[in-house]
């Protein structure tokens, strides 16, 4: 028995001393230590061994069984380190090679042409109000004086959670819910996100964004509300803009009107931009109707107001004479380092 132990170690030695991957070594360690390896069958016929024999052939079978595990283990850390260091030689990094350039923007230009509109009011005395973009019935149709039965709704392609439930189709509920809380005088805009279910185009998107409003005190008439915004087309667009209002219709307000900028591109002269008419429309706007004020609380026989409503995306592309509305959300760096 002395005679197989002595094989299997000087076996065992010779395979370990020429093994060149892990997984042979994981082989040779079950076929000589495993469960079922060659050492393991030599020790289960030590039965068979007088009782003077036992404890020498044992200790034998230890140290042989130490003797390999130990080779096993210095073999393992041998191929491991050859591995790392052939993986380092392939890997190799060029430490003089130029660096990867970060591309920068600059801020959105929707970001830049809100942050104007916001500081020109504020200068003005108007304070931010911000409302649900999940809105009811009630506060998107029928507290503006759009009845269920009325035909304004049908011009107004809703995106409905349910009968009662809608994404705003106009940031005008805010104004609303603010004259239901506080008593006049108001003054205040209302960003924000807004939904109606249009395809996308050059000019239309299903998401938009739009700033409007409100103004309720004693005394307000249409000539407050065409004062405040000349100031404010001249603050956005520079002194030399003219302006022009226009009759018009909206449910809300009476009287209505939309309010045209002289084109910012050709000066007025006429170009493709303003369709040659030498005008842009940029909003809509009107004294509160009476029924508006009336549902919110507001006595209109003592009070009165004006409200406007204009498109951020129309403004922006007004301004820096952008003709595609999609260039705002694709995200192209060459478009945003622009601004």
């Amino acid at each position: 028995m002395k005679e197989k132990l002595q094989n299997i170690r000087n076996q065992a030695i010779s395979l370990l001393n020429d093994v060149k991957e892990l997984k042979a070594l994981d082989e040779i360690r079950v076929e000589y230590l495993g469960k079922k390896g060659q050492l393991t069958q030599v020790l289960r016929g030590m039965k068979d061994l007088s009782p003077e024999e036992r404890p020498i052939i044992g200790q034998l079978a230890n140290e042989i069984r130490d003797e390999i595990e130990q080779k096993l283990e210095e073999v393992k850390n041998l191929l491991i380190l050859k591995e790392q260091e052939k993986k380092l030689k392939e890997e190799v990094i060029d430490v003089t090679m130029p660096g990867r350039k970060r591309k920068t923007g600059g801020r959105h230009p929707m970001n830049l042409v809100l942050n104007e509109i916001v500081e020109i009011f504020l200068g003005m005395g108007y304070k931010i109000a911000e409302g649900p973009e999940i809105e009811t019935d009630y506060y998107n149709f029928e507290a503006l004086n759009i009845p269920k039965d009325h035909p304004a709704r049908d011009e107004q392609d809703t995106f409905y959670i349910n009968q009662e439930f809608m994404l705003r189709t106009a940031t005008s509920p805010i104004q609303v819910r603010v004259m239901e809380k506080q008593k006049p005088p108001v003054r205040i805009i209302c960003p924000g996100k807004v939904y109606r279910s249009d395809a996308v185009d050059a000019t239309h998107s299903p998401v938009f964004h739009q700033i409007e409003g409100l103004v309720v005190d004693k005394n307000i008439t249409f000539a407050d509300l065409k004062g405040v915004l000349e100031v404010f087309a001249k603050e956005l667009f520079g002194e030399k803009v003219n302006v022009r209002f226009r009759p018009h219709f909206f449910p809300f307000t009476e009287p209505s009107a939309e309010m045209d900028v002289s084109c910012v591109v050709c000066g007025g002269k006429g170009c493709n931009v303003c369709k040659g008419s030498g005008w842009t429309e940029i909003l809509g706007c009107g004294m509160v109707h009476p029924n508006v004020l009336r549902m919110a609380g507001i006595d209109p026989e003592e009070y009165t107001g004006f409200a406007f409503g204009m498109g951020l995306e129309r403004l922006a592309m007004s301004k820096y004479g952008i003709k595609d509305l999609r260039l705002f959300v694709e995200n192209d760096i060459r478009f945003l380092k622009q601004f």
